[in-house]
């Protein structure tokens, strides 16, 4: 039976956690993987065992054949074991970078399916999760990747659900994109196993404004993801983003960019995976919080600037999406309510 004791922090009072094993996250470096995705992902874990005074995260380190990996940056970190899928681990994250064509794709499934026998989770960090939907390790799962990847891996794996968000925790597979996304999945992982304090901690040791969710998404240019093949696609999008606090109707974009609203309701299910009004909601929505979390602005005063004709409708709309009313967006992290993740897959109302 677990029993409960006090961990000291630091510069406070002292709170409750449950004395256990600590939790094994292994980290599988591959040829020239990025430094930065690596770091974001393995420092909340340290921060954690600093900040805690215990050992709550073991993060071993590990190369395919054991012996040193550079990153991208020319840089070796050390040690690095070897692999062999008998490690006792609670998860196992790839690490990876731009190229991937160094990977020989056979041995690295061989060394993964012992671990996945066991039920250990499998995680990709950055362009990770291509090389897990290459070894069809994706397959009925929602997953993410880079934003620069996501197109390519919409077209080479379609029957995937590859979404924009940060990252994403579908049962044991954990994806993320690349950058300083994996400390908020690290972020997120800590604060299910041991509170919003200690999570609360640990970013204010980084400097960190907030802990962004798995309901929080990759800013993905939309010139840059679709190029010049979707203009009226790209000119829709910027119309909304530009028109927040009065939107517009599905005609009157329509009719802004030059085509039928059956036409920009077809655009937006091909290429963004829902209907123009759901994401017209969404970044309305995801202006609101960027305010609540930024300004001291009262909520009636940003509803109706995000385009909500009162504050209920507000309310609903915003507790539907982020699982929290928008009240409690600014309580303080260490005294509001514990509030699970977003569920994977979840839409916004409409």
């Amino acid at each position: 039976m677990e029993r409960t004791e006090t961990i000291s922090r630091l510069g406070g009072a002292p709170f409750p956690t449950a004395s256990r094993d600590p939790v094994r996250y292994g980290f599988l470096l591959l040829p020239e993987y990025t430094m930065i995705a690596f770091a974001a992902a393995i420092e909340p874990l340290r921060m954690a065992n600093r900040v805690s005074s215990c050992t709550l995260y073991e993060f071993p380190l590990f190369s395919i054949d054991g012996q040193p990996v550079v990153a991208s940056n020319g840089l070796e970190i050390q040690p690095v074991a070897h692999l062999t899928g008998r490690e006792s681990l609670d998860a196992l994250f790839l690490c990876t970078g731009v190229n991937l064509e160094t990977v020989n794709e056979a041995t690295l499934l061989e060394r993964l399916k012992p671990l996945i026998k066991r039920g250990i989770a499998i995680g990709g960090i950055c362009t990770g999760s291509y090389l897990l939907a290459r070894s069809g390790l994706l397959d009925g799962y929602r997953c993410t990747v880079h934003w620069e990847n996501i197109r390519d891996m919409h077209d080479e794996f379609p029957q995937l659900v590859v979404s924009s968000d940060l990252f994403e925790l579908d049962r044991d597979r954990y994806t993320c994109s690349g950058g300083t996304a994996p400390m908020d999945m690290m972020l997120t992982l800590i604060r299910q196993a041991h509170g919003r304090e200690l999570t609360a901690q640990i970013s204010e040791q980084f400097l960190c404004e907030r802990i962004r969710d798995g309901s929080d998404r990759q800013r993905i240019p939309l010139r840059q993801h679709f190029g010049a093949s979707q203009p009226k696609l790209v000119e829709a999008v910027e119309l909304m983003e530009a028109n927040i606090e009065e939107p517009m109707t599905l005609d009157e974009l329509a009719s802004h960019v030059g085509i039928s609203r059956r036409q920009l309701e077809r655009l937006f299910q091909k290429h963004l995976h829902c209907v123009p009004t759901r994401y017209y909601l969404e970044l309305r929505l995801r202006r609101a919080r960027e305010l609540l979390l930024r300004t001291p602005r009262s909520i009636v005063d940003i509803a109706f600037s995000c385009g909500f004709v009162s504050a209920p409708h507000f309310s609903k709309c915003y507790r539907d999406f982020f699982g929290i009313p928008p009240r409690e967006e600014r309580l303080p992290k260490t005294s509001a309510t514990e509030v699970e993740p977003s569920v994977v897959g979840s839409q916004p109302p409409g």
